[in-house]
């Protein structure tokens, strides 16, 4: 009776042990990879190589490296959750795809680059920071990164596209801001722009004091201007565009000929200026164009901020003061 009471015990205390050995097990409410299947690749992955950048860890269900492996590659999934399908297949229920796939040994990671370039194994340790690296480096990018030279033609192109604009005191454009313009729905609708802070020109004509500061333009004539106050995260971002980026669904401007769509040479940079300048091409627009007094500060040159800042602020003071009476003044300057 006492041998057979010892047995039990003994068999109860290997359960836990025989538990713990388990298998992976990838949980939608515990985890952020995206589990496949070998029927559904093309659709999750394949189809979107032309836009788009995505991991796949190879896994046996009873292999003690793969349930180690677990949680950091989780750790990935999470870093890049919204940015790039960071997924995995069981190679104990799909052998044959994996095979086929050139995968000997597991935990194996693919990076499935944007065509044309070639999935690849990840050599060497796998670990989060290699892996979501890897991604961040095959991330597309449809980011523009302004200067003075190209700034006016940027925000006055595709008006009816909001213009999301990220200054920073950094570089390079971060993996965040490349993965928000390439959104299946944002890269047809919004227009992304990147800032660096030795853009002092652009820098002082949105008033921008800190870094990093994101600033969304919207209106026909960019006359709309909001200062994002959010969490720098993708998923916050994401959700700040998306009203806007709904809205517009990206229809495009005609242009005069009412039916041909406007395009970045035809766009009327002057008409986003804070002071335009008095052209051939603009004088129809900012002058000749309806009622009101036109005021033309003349320039032995280009209008350096510090003048466009001055003629603001005399625009403001004179709009103040005579809009009781009815007259408008347009503000503009010529070289």
């Amino acid at each position: 009776m006492a041998f057979a009471a010892r047995m039990r015990i003994c068999v109860l205390a290997a359960l836990p042990m025989f538990g713990a050995a388990g298998k992976v097990e990838i949980q939608a409410m515990k985890h952020d990879i995206q589990q496949i299947q070998a029927s559904t690749f093309d659709g999750i992955i394949g189809k979107f190589r032309d836009g788009a950048v995505s991991s796949l860890w190879f896994f046996k269900e009873d292999n003690a490296a793969d349930q180690k492996f677990l949680d950091e590659y989780n750790k990935v999934a999470t870093e890049m959750k919204g940015m790039a399908k960071v997924t995995a297949i069981s190679c104990t229920e799909f052998a044959k795809f994996c095979e086929k796939q050139g995968v000997k040994e597991t935990p194996t990671v693919m990076i499935y680059p944007p065509n044309p370039v070639p999935a690849f194994k990840i050599e060497g340790k796998l670990e989060q920071k290699q892996i979501a690296g890897k991604l961040a480096k095959f991330m597309p990018d449809k980011v523009t990164k302004l200067t003075k030279e190209n700034a006016d033609t940027f925000l006055s192109s595709h008006p009816s596209e909001p213009k999301l604009l990220l200054f920073s005191n950094k570089k390079s454009v971060p993996t965040m801001w490349k993965a928000l313009s390439v959104d299946t729905v944002f890269k047809r609708t919004v227009k992304f722009g990147f800032i660096s802070e030795d853009e002092t020109d652009i820098v002082q004509r949105f008033k921008v004091k800190k870094f990093p500061t994101v600033i969304m333009q919207r209106g026909a004539k960019g006359e709309t201007k909001e200062t994002y106050k959010g969490e720098l995260k993708f998923m916050a971002l994401k959700d700040f565009v998306n009203p806007y980026a709904e809205s517009g669904m990206g229809d495009k401007m005609a242009g005069p000929a009412g039916g041909k769509e406007e395009t970045m040479e035809e766009a009327k940079p002057w008409l986003v200026q804070e002071v335009p300048e008095l052209t051939l091409k603009s004088h129809k627009d900012v002058c000749f164009k309806g009622e009101g007094l036109c005021v033309i500060y003349l320039k032995d040159g280009e209008a350096a901020q510090a003048d466009i800042d001055m003629l603001t602020g005399l625009s403001k003071k004179f709009t103040s003061q005579l809009s009781d009476r009815g007259a408008k003044m347009k503000w503009m300057w010529m070289n």
